[in-house]
């Protein structure tokens, strides 16, 4: 499938059963509400996702899985997060065996590559696969930064089409279209800061809190790009208290949490990795309730005539 990296790209969560499976039935479940909302593609195995964890089958059952599902309607892109350049290669290739459409690259796990290093990384995956791909950048957790002299040597593979822009540095937007201009699609890959990296000119979403909000979250960036920046602001500052909750350490137990309380997923982890409890668990709780107290009503954000 051909497709623009461009919209709301949920980075959705692995649902598991309480005996550490896969539960595929709320999996299911989550991707249907992520597409009724009006999603632009499901990525998988991110850190949302939980990738660590899973094994190389059960990497394989979700992108079969999720590519039944969605049946064709928008394109599923999964995560590729190695220690070696090897694994890598062989993760495109499974990829595109299973029916992907794309993939999300981060840079080699565990060692800290150099600049040269983590460029000849990204282009050896490329190299290997007609896939398109999305580097994600992301410093701050993952160490290493992919500079504008690194992309411009990474532009050079024509299907490195995308950066998911997680810099929390929001004018590197600006640089990358100054040097760039269209050559990189950019997706916000911080959701505090999505509304500002769309006005900035980011073409796209990738998003944590639409795991369990997705409507809301489409509505923000169609909103937005349609021009109705005032509602989309509104819709936004609603929504901020439960975004932060995608820029903690456990992120992923906080989004478990907000999917349980919208009714589209089970809050099951995979263990280092625990339910939270106690008073953390009361204070999450409550933030997510007090959003769904004064959850907006939204316009008609589908029909919207957006400029990307």
């Amino acid at each position: 499938m051909k497709f623009k990296w461009e919209g709301v790209m949920p980075a959705v969560t692995t649902k598991f059963l309480a005996n550490d499976t896969l539960d595929l039935v709320n999996f299911e479940l989550n991707i249907r509400a992520q597409i009724d909302a009006g999603v632009n593609g499901i990525i998988l195995g991110g850190t949302l996702g939980e990738s660590s964890t899973l094994s190389e089958k059960e990497k394989s059952i979700l992108v079969k899985t999720a590519v039944s599902i969605v049946n064709g309607t928008v394109p599923i892109i999964i995560n590729i997060a190695e220690q070696t350049t090897k694994a890598a290669v062989q993760a495109a290739a499974t990829a595109a065996k299973d029916g992907a459409s794309g993939l999300m690259m981060l840079p080699p796990m565990r060692y800290k590559a150099d600049d040269r290093e983590t460029v000849v990384y990204f282009k050896t995956v490329a190299e290997s696969t007609s896939l398109p791909i999305m580097i994600y950048n992301n410093p701050v957790d993952y160490g290493i930064l992919v500079s504008l002299d690194m992309f411009a040597e990474l532009s050079a593979c024509k299907n490195i089409q995308a950066v998911k822009e997680s810099t929390r540095d929001l004018s590197n937007i600006t640089r990358m279209k100054n040097r760039f201009g269209d050559r990189f699609k950019i997706l916000s890959g911080v959701d505090t800061l999505a509304l500002e990296s769309i006005f900035m000119g980011a073409d796209g979403w990738v998003a944590g809190l639409v795991c369990a909000f997705p409507k809301e979250t489409v509505a923000i960036f169609n909103l937005a790009k349609a021009g109705r920046s005032k509602e989309a602001l509104a819709i936004y500052r609603w929504f901020l208290p439960i975004l932060e909750l995608d820029i903690h350490s456990k992120l992923v137990q906080y989004i478990k949490l907000a999917e349980v309380a919208t009714g589209i997923g089970t809050e099951y982890v995979r263990a280092p990795r625990l339910c939270i409890i106690g008073e953390e668990r009361i204070r999450v709780l409550k933030i997510i309730e007090e959003g769904l107290q004064n959850r907006p009503v939204l316009p008609a954000y589908k029909t919207l005539d957006i400029t990307v």
